[in-house]
């Protein structure tokens, strides 16, 4: 039996062992957070704020995990997760002795289907499906051609179809999205999702153990090969020639082959001249990074999901200052929650600032904060933030009210009702006037006109 110290002990190596293998904001907003509660002959359980964080973690580091639990314990110990519960969720979900709390099953590597006969392949996460994929100006076109091959494997003139596009946008979604359509709805019975590295390994391993004949019949049984960044078969000669080998006899049997990579096939090097071929005679669609509205919507989408209860101007706000990616983006919202549940304090507008910018995400030659504009026009006009912010409608503090409302419309890129939730919680249109206002006194008052220049150039050297 194992005591309560063995716990603490087991994971605390674990923990070791993890931060010298992931990097450090990936260690303290991952691993940092979660707590060994109690330990059995074969399992551990590890205690994590909230759902969210846990699909996150089940879903991006679930084998770094089980490897070192392997590797500190000796034996095929697993993990099993326990979500501490808030008092609402709570009511729903009663446990006994009053401890809120609900423990969840990690999820197998392969899934099968009621009816037994179809395979779900190499780890095809069920969560990445086309409904929870939100669509934009950005990839609209890549799911367009996901669906209709998801819908016909091998019988449009789409196969193989390439994905390509940036880290962190979506390609490996839309990869495993197909995949999950496709046996959901019975339009393929064999279906394996791979990245390129675990093939890789499969082949050595195949040719270390004799066994290439079965590696070859494996990859060549499949209905639907869906094959994840390809970019990284560069230089690997002889995964080149199973793999050319395989896609051919797929292809030739009308079965469908998808894949990712990180930039067109025209840019991919060290690869051979006829798989480039092959792949650029195929449909090639690209995801770019999302527009704000597209970014916005995917917060959105992931709050709604976990039902998060997320102040609307916190959203925009992470929208506003992570453009590079989806990943960035949720794992930043994840990192907001984490932050939240552990310190017992409520997600803010204060709180995000502070987030983003301990993480490094907000920029240094930035925008400015809106914080830094009320503050140079408070000194200017000799008026206060509880003033600025407040309802006196004296004629300094209002004229004052209205040029900090004009210069956080001119230096940020908020919203004009994020602007007014800044300013005591006043409505857009209130935002409007005051920009409209201060414009229309400028274009005729040459003297306030170069007042506000003056406090523009005092916000310039802020920055």
């Amino acid at each position: 039996m194992y005591s309560n110290s063995d716990c603490q002990y087991i994971w605390g190596r674990c923990l070791d062992l993890i931060r010298g293998r992931v990097p450090p904001q990936t260690f303290s907003t991952w691993f940092q957070p979660i707590r060994a509660i109690s330990i059995s002959e074969n399992t551990i359980f590890l205690q994590v704020p909230n759902k969210f964080f846990y699909d996150w973690l089940d879903s991006h580091y679930r084998d770094i995990i089980q490897g070192t639990l392997k590797e500190i314990s000796g034996n095929g110990m697993n993990a099993k997760y326990t979500v501490l519960l808030s008092e609402t969720e709570a009511e729903k979900n009663p446990e006994k002795d009053g401890v809120f709390q609900k423990t969840i099953e990690s999820r197998p590597e392969i899934r099968a289907a009621q009816s037994g006969m179809l395979e779900r392949g190499t780890r095809i996460n069920e969560n990445y499906v086309f409904d929870n994929f939100v669509e934009g100006k950005s990839n609209q076109f890549a799911k367009a051609a996901s669906i209709a091959v998801s819908n016909s494997p091998g019988k449009t003139s789409f196969n193989p179809l390439v994905i390509y596009g940036g880290t962190g946008l979506g390609k490996t979604h839309l990869l495993q999205a197909i995949g999950n359509h496709a046996l959901i709805n019975g339009c393929a019975k064999k279906v394996v999702y791979v990245s390129s590295d675990t093939f890789t390994l499969d082949f050595i391993a195949a040719v270390q153990k004799n066994k290439t004949t079965d590696f070859v019949r494996y990859y060549r049984g499949v209905d639907m090969l869906l094959l994840d960044d390809i970019q990284f078969f560069q230089n690997k000669e002889q995964t080149q020639e199973q793999f050319f080998h395989i896609f051919n006899d797929l292809f030739q049997h009308h079965k469908q082959i998808v894949l990712t990579t990180d930039r067109p096939p025209l840019e991919l090097r060290g690869l051979q001249e006829r798989l480039l071929s092959r792949f650029q005679s195929s449909l090639t669609v690209d995801i770019q990074p999302p527009d704000l509205e597209t970014r916005i919507a995917i917060l959105n989408k992931k709050a709604q999901k976990d039902n998060l209860d997320l102040p609307y101007e916190v959203i925009e706000y992470i929208a506003q200052n992570v453009k590079s990616n989806i990943r960035e983006l949720e794992g930043l919202l994840i990192r907001l929650l984490a932050y939240s549940s552990l310190m017992k304090v409520d997600i803010d507008i204060l709180l995000a600032r502070k987030v983003l910018r301990e993480t490094g995400t907000i920029e240094k030659k930035s925008i400015l904060s809106i914080e830094d504009i009320q503050k140079t026009v408070g000194d200017v006009y000799l008026v206060n933030l509880d003033l600025l912010v407040g309802k006196s409608r004296t004629k300094e503090v209002a004229e004052a009210r209205m040029v900090a409302m004009y210069l956080a419309r001119e230096y940020t890129n908020l919203s004009l009702k994020t602007i007014g939730i800044y300013f005591g919680g006043r409505d857009h249109s209130t935002v409007v006037h005051a920009c409209k206002s201060v414009e229309d006194r400028s274009e005729k008052d040459d003297h306030f006109a170069q007042f506000i220049g003056q406090i523009k150039e005092k916000l310039k050297n802020a920055k």
